[in-house]
């Protein structure tokens, strides 16, 4: 009987060794992490509750009336959560540079629980240089980070290297709802700013907000135009003043115009 078993031992660890790498390919695969990711647009955020790098508690129900990013990382990752937290700030300051410091919010969120502590978020903040007050970084309970990552297509698995997971960061409207998700450790500039230029200023009307405010509001956004020569945005008004120009240039036509009407029948007249 033992040695029955012996082949048979020698089976199971034959398939663990050549089947596991090909059961977890699966579960990475790109095609299907893209599909999990898109699929979470449209889905609404609860009021999830976390702790900030401070210990103090935050809500997500707080948040509410602004856009926020959002991006999850663990804090023993030695490349790419370090790589993809500094590019995004690069294009935080980008976004906030254009729409204003308090236009919108980041969260970052550690979903590895165990260690993903509010110290070691804080170390986290501090060895990105990060001390933008608006920028939180958010550790919260199994639980509660697992339906995060849930509602936002967020998927990670354990590797030899820690965690291997799409470099993602979610964007989320003033609601609450996933509104577009970015991808890569380097996100392209107006693969951010683009959906934070449509939440912030291309949305209906707000609340209380007055005709004039709207139309500011409005002008800004067909304004604000991305420049690829140094990867920035910035406020481009000569659309609307070729429009006003060219108006002008009609308008003075058409009094041109009028005149010429009534003195050519005045003189028909005499």
């Amino acid at each position: 009987m033992k040695r029955a078993s012996a082949p048979f031992g020698l089976c199971l660890l034959w398939a663990w060794y050549f089947f596991l790498p090909l059961l977890h390919a699966a579960e990475n695969d790109p095609e299907q992490l893209l599909r999990t990711s898109q699929a979470a647009i449209g889905k609404r955020l609860p009021d999830l509750s976390f702790f900030n790098q401070r210990g103090e508690p935050v809500s997500l129900g707080q948040l509410r009336g602004k856009p926020l990013l959002i991006n999850l990382i663990y804090t023993t990752c030695n490349h790419t959560c370090t790589v993809s937290t500094r590019s995004l700030a690069v294009t935080v300051a980008k976004a906030k540079a254009v729409f204003g410091e308090d236009a919108f919010e980041v969260l970052t969120v550690g979903f590895d629980t165990r260690a993903d502590t509010p110290k070691a978020m804080d170390y986290y903040a501090r060895q990105q240089r990060i001390s933008d007050p608006r920028w939180l970084f958010l550790s919260g309970s199994e639980e509660t980070v697992k339906q995060l990552m849930e509602l936002t297509g967020f998927v990670a698995f354990p590797s030899p290297r820690g965690f291997d997971h799409l470099a993602q960061v979610t964007v989320v409207d003033r609601e609450g709802t996933v509104y577009q998700q970015a991808y890569g450790e380097s996100v392209p500039t107006p693969q951010l700013v683009e959906p934070l230029k449509e939440l912030i200023l291309g949305l209906p009307a707000k609340q209380n907000e007055s005709t004039v405010d709207l139309l500011v509001r409005r002008v800004r956004f067909f304004c604000t135009t991305y420049d690829p020569r140094d990867d920035t945005y910035r406020y481009d008004y000569s659309l609307f003043v070729g429009i006003f120009i060219g108006a002008f240039c009609i308008l003075s036509v058409v009094i041109f115009l009028v005149r010429e009407i009534r003195q050519n029948k005045t003189f028909s007249r005499d």
